[in-house]
């Protein structure tokens, strides 16, 4: 179940995918091995999961998520918890807690899914979350309704992270906007008051630490950019957080002390540490890390990787796949066949963090497995079909410092199609906006145009169809985001879509080994006037792309070999 992985512990889809399967009890499953895993090497608190409802489609974070509907993803968020927190047996404690317990860290409080124009809270030019729908409701729903309420004896999450952004005029006691981890109303108010809850806040990473431009990776203090670090942590603090993800620096958090004895007293500030205390010291005690801090390693070896966890995960991959066009039937095709394969081209770019990575051709997909199943041809006249397999449009981070160095503001649209996109829809005036680093506060895009760096998938799929004539074109994706079908889907015959599966998964598929059965998790846009017009903080409020075959891309769509897939799990979630 490992074939060409050369992983040694349990692979299974992206979240993303594991949502794709509508079914909470493989979430659950994989929450119960992960943990055993994870224990087996000596972890005892997940910085997961990602709970965010994904209902702006550009976010460089989607795929990380459990998609955009808020009642599928608590109850994937519930499973999830579950299965990583609970011992049972000999393995309990107390109360559902003991040796096989991980602590879950539920992310990002009160959900980091609404960025504006879908630039991410990494980097000051997606510091604002926004809410255009006044729809913050949707969003709690993973944590109070999923995580916050556990099926289990452990009751909920254990901890909880709040995201870096500015979810922008939400507050509307203190009227501050100010990274989530600096706001009394998100955390004290909300969180700790109005939903009870008494596990630990953890800061993410670096939110205290300095930045020097809107556009580099550095601190994230977003809202408190003018503050000292001691300021911040204090802040932090007294807005009822516990830990500072990341920070190991005890200097800040000591004079933050003293900065609070000096406003309120000793004995309040010895009072608050100890709240913290408590709830930190809690989360050793439950996993028994204080009866038993070691590991046995040749049982470690034993479990991380087993047979057993390798089937499990390779049986949920199976369930991910989504087939969303399978025209004439033309999946599923017999053994032996011979394929052409085209090669991919990788151009040369810069990752998220700046670096700079070269431009390659490259074989998409294991060959040696592929060899396995098919015969492999390097000419399209002596194939029976082709395989192409590509990636989602990677349209960019939505800031370019080229734009900026033109005299414009610096940012661009995020397209969700690979062809040049030039953004007549946009906003005019952006919702929010507003930075130290900035002398403006309007970040529309308006008018400009970006073309995805991976355009040249949509040119593999199409000039592969024009050598392959009238003969089966298979177009398999690896989606990051939703994506605009219409620049490819009629030049396919059938779609498999997947979100980080094995190349064995998708054969095992491809030749009827077994049925597809993911359904859509989020919506796949009709085009990029639909994207643009669409609301960050709603879900499924999009115009759906409709292929060839009449179906529509919709949420909870997917096909098996009998057309399209109706069925209970449709019934509960997809009306």
């Amino acid at each position: 179940y490992n074939a060409g992985a050369g992983g040694k512990i349990s692979m299974w889809p992206g979240t993303l995918g594991l949502a794709a399967t509508f079914d909470p009890s493989v979430m659950r499953k994989f929450g119960e091995i992960a943990s055993e895993e994870y224990r087996a090497l000596g972890i005892a608190t997940a910085l997961s999961p990602q709970i965010d409802l994904a209902t702006e489609p550009r976010w460089s974070r989607f795929e990380g998520t459990m998609g955009e509907d808020p009642f599928l993803a608590a109850d994937m968020s519930r499973a999830y918890v579950d299965g990583f927190q609970t011992s049972s047996g000999r393995d309990e404690i107390s109360g559902g807690w003991g040796y096989q317990s991980v602590n879950a860290m539920v992310k990002h409080w009160p959900g980091g899914g609404p960025e504006e124009g879908g630039r991410d809270g990494h980097f000051g030019y997606g510091s604002y979350a926004v809410y255009p729908g006044n729809n913050l409701r949707d969003h709690l729903i993973p944590f109070t309704e999923g995580a916050f309420k556990l099926e289990g004896p452990t009751a909920m999450a254990s901890a909880v992270m709040p995201y870096y952004t500015i979810s922008y005029n939400l507050d509307t006691i203190y009227g501050e906007n100010v990274g989530n981890a600096y706001s009394k109303y998100l955390i004290n108010k909300l969180l700790r008051e109005m939903y009870k809850y008494d596990g630990v806040i953890c800061t993410d990473w670096g939110v205290t630490g300095n930045v020097t431009s809107i556009d580099k990776f550095e601190g994230k203090p977003w809202g408190a950019e003018k503050l000292t670090e001691t300021e911040r942590h204090y802040r932090i603090i007294m807005a009822g957080l516990d830990q500072f993800g990341g920070n190991n620096a005890k200097g800040p958090v000591i004079e933050a002390y003293n900065m609070g004895v000096k406003e309120n007293g000793e004995e309040f500030m010895r009072k608050r540490f100890e709240e913290s205390a408590v709830r930190l010291l809690r989360n050793i005690f439950r996993p028994g890390l204080f009866e038993n801090p070691y590991l046995d390693t040749q049982k470690s070896k034993s479990i991380v990787g087993s047979p057993e966890f390798m089937k499990a995960g390779f049986e949920a991959q199976l369930k991910s796949v989504i087939m969303l066009k399978n025209t004439a039937n033309t999946l599923p095709l017999k053994k032996h066949l011979k394929v052409f394969i085209p090669q991919k081209y990788i151009p040369a770019g810069r990752n998220w963090f700046g670096q700079t990575t070269p431009e390659k051709w490259t074989d998409p997909l294991n060959l040696k497995i592929v060899s396995d199943y098919f015969e492999i041809v390097s000419e399209p006249s002596g194939a029976d079909f082709a395989l192409v397999s590509i990636n989602s449009p990677a349209g960019g981070t939505g800031y370019s410092s080229e734009d900026l160095k033109a005299n414009g503001n610096g940012y661009v649209p995020i397209p969700l199609q690979y062809s040049a996109y030039k953004a007549d829809h946009a906003r005019a005036t952006s919702i929010a906006g507003g930075s130290p680093y900035e002398t403006f506060t309007n970040r529309s895009y308006r008018g400009k145009t970006v073309t995805a760096n991976n355009f040249h998938d949509m040119l593999l799929v199409n000039e592969t169809r024009a050598k392959m004539g009238s003969k089966p074109v298979i177009v398999i994706i690896n989606v990051s985001n939703p994506m605009v079908f219409s620049e490819i889907e009629k030049n396919a015959s059938a779609i498999l879509i997947h979100f980080g599966v094995q190349d064995q998964a998708l054969l095992d598929i491809v030749t009827g080994m077994n049925e597809p059965a993911g359904l859509l998790p989020f919506q796949m846009p009709a085009d990029m006037k639909t994207v643009e017009e669409q609301h960050e903080d709603v879900p499924r409020d999009m115009k759906c792309h409709t292929d060839s075959e009449g179906n529509k891309y919709d949420f909870g769509f997917g096909l098996n070999w009998k057309g399209v897939i109706s069925d209970s799990r449709t019934a509960r979630y997809r009306n």
